[in-house]
């Protein structure tokens, strides 16, 4: 017997094409799952069963004339409710600011699945405007954690790492601005990967700006690239796209599996020491150094080194003002019974964002280069980073910072993920283990810019080896039938 909701995309597709099941049937036990999955966790804000019906008969007729659309055709797929979703609105966590109607466009990378037959079950919840490290909003409501409801999700595209890990779709859309998909993809124990910032076109652009990259979030990274070589395909409404994928795209170099790390020079920072250092807890920390000897152990030269960035307090502010400003930007015109419809500490980072200047902003921008050009240097080196994906296991739901500590700002508990945005690398964030209480931790791999197939050739050794990857969480009542 086959649970429809444990397998990868890569399977369901193979399944298809062997006539073993069909995208209807997947389809009907995912939106199962999803169900309960949105009552347990509240992961959607959005569940489309009529749909993604449609599109699973169609998906099916296609098979069974041997004519599949693309890659995916046939796999259920979310959608961070950020991106627009032909057929419905985009209401990105809020309650303030109103979508445009008539929602009858796709944003790049659904309309990339959409040509290749992805089925759309929903859209995933997200903090308003994706402002935070935590999943929640005035609107929706807060999203929990798979493996302990009473702990958070991440954020801010947590719906989609819970629908993840719990076999909602196994191919979910999130955005990353400041570690989006790397924080609740740790948090929940999935893959997620970061691209290069242009490698996926975005539109409309982020309030964000360039901080911002949208990416795959899957349960390992061979989803994760197959993923990518649908959705990395230009689109012309992104200016700032990149181009076409390589030639041999992001899935065909995986075929080297676990000696794919063999020979490459691997830096290892456990607390990011020259410019911190960061506080890790122990877990984290033991997690993480077993799968950096397991790096070793596959052939990767590792040294224990930390990247030349500046000094986190000087990195944390440029970023907030970056952050603060585009936050302010996108609300500024909100009349005064709008606004306070805002989420508290949404409008808190607007009010410090609309007091800064335009010098201010540029000072952050000069950080922000000298970032890119040290960790450019950095990779002439070595051609990976290693680090925690987080210096902490997921913390009690409902909270921007955990409970008891002195912190502020999600930002000052995600200090290895948003240099990165910064300096536009691409990241990845795969589990590695647990802490004493089950939670995952995640292990968070940063190539040099355009370096993404390598960040997914060693994140695929790992999984290869065995490395990579934690136990399920348990199932919410109400799960699909097996088949």
């Amino acid at each position: 017997m086959t649970d429809l909701c444990a397998l990868t995309a890569r399977e369901l597709t193979a399944g298809y094409a062997a006539g073993d099941f069909s995208p209807v049937e997947v389809t009907a036990a995912q939106l199962r799952r999803a169900e309960a999955v949105a009552e347990a966790l509240n992961a959607f804000v959005l569940l489309d069963h009529e749909g993604a019906l449609k599109q699973a008969r169609a998906s099916a007729a296609r098979w069974r004339a041997g004519r599949p659309a693309g890659p995916v055709d046939g796999v259920p797929v979310t959608v961070k409710d950020v991106f627009l979703l032909r057929g419905h609105p985009t209401r990105k966590g809020s309650a303030a600011l109103d979508p445009p109607a008539p929602h009858d466009e796709d944003a790049p990378a659904v309309a990339r699945l959409r040509e290749a037959g992805a089925v759309f079950l929903g859209k995933t919840t997200t903090p308003e405007i994706g402002w935070k490290g935590v999943t929640d909003s005035p609107l929706h409501g807060t999203t929990v954690n798979p493996y302990d409801p009473a702990r958070t999700a991440g954020g801010s595209s947590g719906g989609s790492a819970a629908a993840v890990a719990l076999g909602a779709g196994p191919l979910s859309l999130g955005t990353d601005g400041g570690g989006s998909v790397r924080i609740p993809a740790a948090f929940c124990g999935v893959f997620a990967l970061k691209p290069t910032y242009g490698r996926v076109p975005l539109y409309p652009a982020s309030a964000f700006g360039t901080l911002a990259h949208a990416g795959p979030m899957t349960r390992d990274a061979a989803d994760a690239a197959l993923l990518l070589d649908v959705i990395g395909r230009p689109d012309a409404r992104d200016w700032s796209h990149l181009g076409a994928p390589p030639p041999d795209g992001y899935l065909a170099p995986l075929a080297a599996g676990a000696e794919g790390v063999r020979g490459l020079r691997v830096a290892y920072s456990p607390a990011l020491g020259r410019s911190g250092p960061v506080t890790v807890a122990p877990a984290v920390a033991a997690a993480a150094g077993n799968a950096v000897a397991a790096l070793e152990r596959l052939g990767a030269r590792v040294t224990e080194t930390d990247p030349p960035l500046p000094p986190l307090a000087q990195l944390r502010e440029a970023f907030e003002t970056l952050w603060f400003a585009g936050a302010a930007r996108v609300t500024q015109d909100l009349p005064p019974q709008r606004r306070a419809l805002l989420d508290p500490g949404l409008r808190e980072i607007c009010e410090a964002g609309a007091a800064r200047t335009a010098l201010d902003y540029l000072a952050a921008v000069d950080v922000r280069m000298a970032a890119g050009r040290l960790m450019g240097l950095f990779h002439e080196g070595y051609d990976l980073l290693v680090t925690p994906a987080l210096p902490l296991t997921a913390f009690a739901a409902g909270r921007e910072v955990p409970q008891g500590s002195a912190m502020r700002r999600w930002t000052e508990w995600t200090p290895f993920t948003y240099p990165f945005n910064m300096t536009q690398q691409p990241a990845a964030s795969l589990p590695c283990g647990t802490d004493g209480d089950g939670l995952p931790v995640g292990l968070q791999l940063v190539g040099a810019r355009h370096a993404d197939a390598l960040v997914l050739r060693a994140a695929h050794a790992l999984y290869a080896a065995g490395v990579a990857g934690v136990p399920a969480p348990p199932l919410p009542a109400g799960d699909g039938p097996k088949a």
